[in-house]
């Protein structure tokens, strides 16, 4: 969108124009104490336990320090999109807009959005229908998918021996951020020219965090259309983080994938499994199932003790994932359990007592 500038309160006395102002802006007002009364609403409903999911914290203000900002416009704000192809705003008028995709339907709100590197968003409501979505994905030859292991030298590293390599977009762009954010540490507060040096910082970090949004949407979207499911294994990002690694880490955005992941899986009728973070998917020989033990980093190939066989560190673990994905669920949805097997009598009873019958 081509940016904008609206007029939120008139600078004037008069109560007539003040009124006046206000009635344009009711619906817009409005909104906002709608918005507030449903965030106190989950918060009240999760401290009695009436909603499910994760507790919900109380509302909170919005902090000075965050320059995003945005505005809900509703049908009763009479906003509507021009034949031409414009957005046309209250108090505002036609915007030019830049449309990332055709909209199936009519829209019911709009919310633009202004980020802190100065761009304006606008986001619309629409309803869709879940069977259409999943039906311009057509289903897939394979049974369980892929299993996949994220990690740092290579970003993933699939069941079929595949390496995506680790674009490192915060490590390639880490010189220019610095000579952005000590520009503006030099700047006076408050003056213009720190405001500008903010912009400036803002976009250099925008244009990282949006590269980094754009692999993940199409490395997500790739895996999605060729694999009818897909095993991941569900990592503690949190606690990487808080390692020497830590901003390797967060570069990765591991949290982002797996989340485009899961709801890209249920539009299109995918299966997504994750694997507990527990699961030794490095210790264990992909071949013969013998657990070697753990393994330093530094160690990218190890051969089994047991079978012989010369292992990738990366798509052993892979291959793993996708074996743990495998015992639980397919990607059909049918059970691949294997059926049960009778203990055999030695196996039978309680551990550390006979299992014959003691003479009375």
């Amino acid at each position: 969108m081509a940016a904008r500038q609206w007029t939120l309160c008139p600078a004037t006395t008069d109560p007539a124009v003040a009124e006046k102002w206000l009635y344009e802006w009711t619906d817009v007002l409005q909104q906002s104490l709608r918005d507030a009364e449903s965030a106190y609403r989950i918060f009240f409903a999760s401290l009695k336990g009436a909603r499910k999911g994760p507790r919900t914290g109380a509302p909170r203000f919005k902090s000075r320090k965050d320059t995003r900002q945005s505005i809900r416009f509703t049908a009763n704000a009479r906003w509507k999109i021009t034949a031409s192809g414009r957005l046309n705003l209250p108090k505002t008028g036609a915007v030019k807009v830049k449309w990332s995709r055709t909209l199936p339907t009519t829209p019911t709100p709009v919310t633009v959005i202004k980020d802190a590197a100065g761009r304006f968003f606008a986001s619309f409501v629409i309803d869709t229908d879940p069977q259409a979505d999943a039906g311009r994905m057509p289903a897939t030859d394979h049974t369980i998918g892929i299993g996949i292991d994220l990690g740092l030298t290579h970003f993933a590293v699939l069941s079929d021996g595949t390496k995506i390599d680790s674009l490192r977009f915060l490590r390639r762009a880490e010189k220019k951020l610095k000579k952005t954010q000590r520009e503006l540490s030099r700047k006076q507060k408050g003056s213009k020219n720190r405001e500008k040096a903010r912009l400036k910082a803002a976009r250099a970090h925008a244009r990282v965090a949006d590269a980094r949004h754009e692999f993940h949407h199409q490395l997500s979207t790739k895996l999605i259309s060729e694999n009818q499911g897909i095993a991941v294994e569900d990592l503690s990002v949190t606690g990487l983080a808080r390692t020497r690694l830590a901003k390797s880490v967060h570069d990765a955005g591991w949290a982002s994938f797996v989340n485009m992941l899961q709801y890209k899986a249920e539009r299109y009728g995918r299966t997504l499994v994750r694997i507990g973070r527990c699961e030794p998917t490095s210790q264990t020989c992909s071949t013969c199932g013998v657990k070697d033990g753990p393994k330093p980093l530094d160690v990218r190939q190890w051969t089994c003790p047991a079978c012989g066989t010369v292992h990738d560190r990366d798509v052993n673990a892979a291959i793993n994932v996708k074996t743990a994905a495998g015992l639980a669920v397919s990607a059909c949805g049918a059970p691949v359990r294997p059926e049960p097997v009778l203990a055999q009598r030695e196996e039978t009873g309680s551990h550390g007592f006979p299992t014959e019958p003691r003479a009375a």
